[in-house]
């Protein structure tokens, strides 16, 4: 048994090597660097007080914590409402659903940016049919906002929070609908009692996953505005791609916000999700 052990830890190492080459030490790097001036130097908080001080910095952290919320509370919901209807309708219907669900959760970056000016840019497709049709809603909408950013993450939020609930309505018995509709209960009446609060741990599970998801994106919210909206991803790409010089302790500074930020949703999720599941052990 202990040469069996050793043999699984020997087929571990490639992977344990990549991980500390690639995750560990840049972290390690990140951090180090968020702590240290750009001109060089000793210890210094100064980067951290720019990143709190600077308007540019403060919208950054609040667009971003705004989009990523927004798209994730709106694709969960969408998704809780397609997961459903995947695990109670069965069949070849369900297998398109699933096919159609793995093609678009692959739609994203710079081909769902082009995509959604073709649709809805200033000259985009939809828009010009609201002007012909005189629907000031698609005739006067503007894409370039946070408002039009939060739709788009709400597009590639869809297909990986539906992927992701699939699988956890697995654990719904129908036992448990045939007592509730004995006891004279509801399909809305089991769903708010007994299913929402046995999926809730992996609702939440979900949700941070796809908060994290929307506040580290860059490839799509650069493509669509480049430098005209301010979120953490793109001013963190601008410190180390500038055209002057290289800030690499304020994007050092600004990646560990981002983690942050990051973590403690994590952490929210999980306090939230352990209440949970205390509250349907005891029922």
């Amino acid at each position: 048994m202990k040469n069996k052990k050793y043999i699984y830890l020997i087929a571990l190492l490639p992977f344990l090597v990549v991980a500390f080459l690639y995750e560990i030490i840049p972290l390690i790097m990140v951090v180090v660097n968020s702590f240290q001036p750009d001109a060089g130097g000793a210890f210094t908080l100064e980067n951290y007080r720019t990143v709190f001080s600077k308007l540019l910095y403060q919208k950054a952290i609040i667009n971003s914590i705004k989009i990523s919320l927004t798209s994730s509370v709106v694709g969960i919901i969408i998704a809780f409402l397609g997961a459903r209807a995947a695990h109670q309708h069965q069949g070849k219907l369900n297998t398109v659903f699933m096919t159609v669900l793995n093609m678009v959760s692959n739609f994203a970056g710079i081909p769902l940016a082009f995509a959604y000016m073709i649709l809805l840019g200033n000259a985009g497709f939809m828009v010009n049919v609201g002007r012909e049709l005189g629907i000031d809603f698609l005739a006067n909408y503007n894409l370039y906002t946070t408002s039009g950013m939060s739709l788009i993450y709400i597009y590639f939020q869809i297909p990986l929070s539906t992927l992701l609930l699939i699988p956890a309505f697995d654990g719904i018995r129908k036992e448990w609908k045939e007592a509730s509709t004995l006891l004279g209960g509801g399909p809305g009446t089991f769903w708010r009692k007994v299913g929402i609060p046995v999926l809730m741990p992996s609702i939440l599970g979900t949700f941070s996953v796809l908060f994290a998801n929307s506040l580290a994106a860059y490839a799509t919210a650069y493509a669509l505005m480049m430098n005209n909206i301010s979120l953490l991803p793109i001013q963190i790409a601008g410190c180390f791609t500038g055209e002057v010089r290289i800030r690499a302790g304020l994007g050092g500074a600004l990646s560990v916000v981002m983690m942050i930020i990051m973590v403690v949703m994590i952490l929210i999720t999980n306090i939230l999700s352990k209440r949970f599941q205390k509250g349907v052990a005891k029922r």
